[in-house]
């Protein structure tokens, strides 16, 4: 197991450019599932999660060219849906949580899709519920094995229906579209996701023949077709990871320009760093990050403790709160960090408690960061790695702190950031990788 060797307290200066989506990218190779035609991406961010999909592509038989860096092309032709019932598959599956979204597109063409219970980041319960439901209500059958962890998935023949959504779940929407783009009739989607990444999806699916409508509501309409063709596709930057950066060159009194961020698709991202006091600007499509020693947090209008939290989309993802935690250890005031989606997510902050911060874990949902306005830095220690965006948090924590750190596991860092200790590196982090 790799990790990193950090040594803190060196500001960062220069360009970086954000990698293409993960969430995106992981929906819109599952849906090359679709046709048998020519499907070519581009931007797709060299990571574990992605290169792990692209591994279970090319296992069920799907042909793959490289064209360039981040750029394939993708062929599935006849596939063997039987192959999905392999030990091998099961257990390539399984260390995928995005492995689950192969099974809306096979479903569509083939009738039929198999699939273990898949694996990702530890952060509390993340159900599969909203997935079957909306496959039952097309039509399909689902049955388990006699462990409770293998599911098949079978029709007869999809058809159109109204779903109305328990959660807006962004891989169940994704399925759950995938599923209904060639169904019999019309399907109507209500409390659908409706994130950049499903955005894209639909609008990669509308190039292939799809009639898909009410693409950024939280309403779609899909109207079955029998046949979606070969088309290109472009995935966005990776909203995470612009977030991410944002929090560094704040924590690390950095100036820092970010390229190419697709601001309009950034939602309250800018506006929830602002609300820390980080100062950011938009040029043309960039944001510029001036160097600044120290930021206070803004206040309710009633002078109330600043509560930030995480909702559905156009809220703020879940997927930066971890980043904003750390930026607001070396605030001036306080803010209440509220992780409604997962129950498991805020548990890292012991590691930053190890480092001098001064946090309150409320319960599993709700951190109190009281912010210490840099009158000391935090201080380096070892720890490992939980998940994915904790991991990136832990490494800014590190990358600001005093002295040398350690973070072990960095696997899971790896899953979702591309080389991120060679770019941060490039202007002027000091990271280094060991075995």
């Amino acid at each position: 197991m790799a990790s990193f060797k950090i040594k803190g307290g060196n500001p960062l200066s220069g360009e970086i450019t954000p990698q293409g989506a993960k969430n995106e990218a992981l929906q819109i190779i599952c849906a090359t599932l679709l046709t048998p035609e020519k499907i070519t991406i581009t931007n797709i961010p060299d990571i574990l999660d992605v290169n792990k999909l692209i591994d279970l592509l090319k296992y069920l038989g799907v042909e793959l060219i490289k064209k360039g860096k981040g750029e394939f092309s993708f062929q599935a032709g006849e596939l063997n849906t039987n192959l999905m019932k392999s030990r091998e598959y099961k257990s390539k599956a399984s260390d995928l949580r995005g492995s689950v979204m192969v099974i809306g597109p096979l479903l569509a063409r083939y009738g039929e899709a198999f699939t273990p219970k898949p694996g990702g980041d530890k952060i509390g319960r993340r159900r599969l519920d909203t997935h079957f439901f909306g496959f039952t209500k097309l039509g399909a059958e689902i049955k388990t094995d006699t462990t409770g962890r293998f599911y098949s998935v079978k029709s007869n023949g999809l058809k159109g229906s109204y779903i109305h959504l328990d959660e807006a779940s962004v891989t169940g929407t994704a399925n759950i579209i995938m599923a209904s783009a060639m169904a019999e009739g019309t399907t109507t989607i209500y409390n659908a996701a409706c994130e950049p990444y499903i955005q894209q999806l639909c609008k990669m699916l509308n190039k292939m023949g799809a009639n898909i409508s009410g693409i950024g509501s939280n309403l779609l309409t899909i109207k079955g077709v029998e046949y979606l063709g070969g088309t290109e596709h472009n995935i966005l930057p990776d909203m995470i990871e612009i977030g991410s950066f944002i929090g560094l060159a704040a924590m690390t009194e950095s100036e820092i320009t970010i390229k190419n961020v697709s601001y309009e698709n950034l939602g309250l991202i800018p506006f929830s760093f602002k609300r820390l006091g980080i100062q950011l600007e938009c040029r043309n499509d960039d944001i510029f990050i001036p160097k600044q020693k120290k930021y206070q947090i803004e206040t309710f209008m009633d002078g109330s403790i600043m509560t930030i939290s995480d909702a559905i989309w156009p809220g703020l993802t879940p997927d930066l709160l971890s980043v904003l935690l750390v930026v607001a250890t070396q605030a001036r005031g306080s803010v209440l960090i509220h992780q409604k989606m997962f129950e498991s997510r805020l548990f890292f902050v012991d590691k930053l408690i190890d480092m001098g911060a001064q946090i309150i874990l409320c319960d599993p949902h709700r951190a109190t960061v009281i912010g210490i306005n840099k009158k000391y830095k935090l201080r380096g220690t070892t720890m490992s790695s939980p998940d994915i965006r904790a991991g990136v948090a832990l490494l800014i924590a590190a990358l600001s702190a005093k002295g040398k750190s350690i973070i072990h596991n960095i696997d899971q860092i790896d899953r979702g950031y591309e080389n991120i200790d060679e770019r941060l590196n490039k202007i002027g982090a000091d990271i280094k990788r060991l075995s």
